[in-house]
């Protein structure tokens, strides 16, 4: 499975972001066991924003960083301790945008299983793993149908063992889901099962992609 997903994410082609934005990167770490799994981050509870969310390790460019890789590997490794030389780059993903403006570089690596991660306390409250399995069966709660610009979003929204994983988090699953995995599913076709309505959003968070 993970070596078809090499194949797949090495042949794919991510849209990138055309407007000049202040710039971030995170890593989708996809753990190497008999069982892959995707590990995931909680953001503490104390910060000022997006506390208690769920989300990939990663943040926002420094002047220091020759590329948005070296952002997404140097974010691990200051947020769960993930030595850069311990992730296999599988692929990249299409550039998304935040509801605070930022342009969001997704990067797909292997791990090892095992590895002694541990997470920054002043940012992250714990880290944990779900299966693969869970998003490949389309195992979500809900979907979360977001108006932008007049066109509705169906992010998925999945609960696993009291975690919730959902927006950016979430539009970067599809897009794993449909180009690593060849899943049939997409932020702009409804899926079936329960949808949860937003009201439209002011910031402009699709996919925006150059010719």
């Amino acid at each position: 499975m993970l070596e078809k997903l090499r194949e797949r994410l090495q042949a794919h082609r991510p849209r990138r972001v055309a407007l000049r934005l202040p710039e971030a990167a995170v890593l989708m770490p996809i753990v190497d066991r008999p069982e892959p799994t995707l590990l995931f981050t909680r953001r503490a509870d104390h910060l000022n924003t997006h506390s208690g969310q769920v989300a990939f390790p990663g943040g926002k460019r420094e002047a220091r960083d020759p590329d948005l890789l070296t952002t997404a590997l140097r974010e691990s490794r200051e947020e769960i301790a993930l030595p850069p030389e311990c992730v296999e780059l599988l692929g990249r993903l299409s550039d998304v945008v935040s509801l605070h403006g930022i342009r969001v570089t997704p990067y797909v690596g292997l791990i090892p299983p095992d590895l002694p991660l541990t997470p920054d306390p002043t940012e992250l409250d714990t880290l944990f793993e779900v299966p693969l399995a869970l998003f490949l069966e389309d195992r979500r709660h809900h979907t979360d149908v977001i108006p932008v610009d007049g066109r509705p979003y169906y992010v998925p929204n999945y609960h696993v063992d009291g975690q919730v994983i959902w927006g950016l988090s979430a539009m970067m699953l599809v897009e794993l889901l449909a180009e690593g995995f060849g899943q049939s599913v997409s932020l702009h076709r409804e899926p079936a099962g329960r949808l949860c309505y937003f009201p439209e959003r002011l910031a402009r968070i699709q996919q925006r992609a150059t010719s």
